[in-house]
């Protein structure tokens, strides 16, 4: 099984990295980071307040960047975020853009969504998405 890195559940996972906590994911989860979750993530560093600031959420990044892998927008993703986008917005329910080429990527490569504690709700609205929430635990 594997699991689409949303940017809710990569900024708790960099929060709990800072914090020394662990994250409770099944060892035989393959986690991915979709592109536009990537750039997200990027902009955060970009925006830091300190280059000191920036240079620790890149050197975090990195590390989790390090034991996953970063899924492109390919057209087969492009064709499941034409299909989401259009069945969201039949049910008059759409979802952030960035957040349904996350559900595509998810969809394209048979993988379920990993989000944050608050953040599953409007996932939950995606038809064939398989959506978990990132747990984390005191060291």
């Amino acid at each position: 099984m594997g699991l689409i890195l949303d940017t809710s559940a990569l900024v708790a996972w960099e929060r709990a990295q800072a914090a020394d906590e662990q994250v409770d994911l099944s060892p035989d989860e393959v986690i991915v980071i979709p592109a536009i979750v990537w750039a997200e993530a990027l902009i955060g560093v970009r925006l830091a307040a300190t280059s000191r600031q920036a240079a620790q959420r890149r050197a975090r990044l990195e590390a989790l960047r390090s034991v996953t892998q970063i899924e492109p927008f390919t057209p087969q993703v492009a064709e499941h975020y034409a299909d989401i986008y259009s069945e969201l917005s039949a049910a008059g329910t759409l979802i952030p853009q960035n957040d349904i080429a996350v559900a595509a990527t998810a969809r394209a490569t048979g993988f379920g969504v990993l989000v944050g504690l608050h953040d599953e709700r409007h996932y939950r609205q995606v038809r064939d998405l398989r959506v978990q929430v990132l747990h984390i635990s005191s060291s």
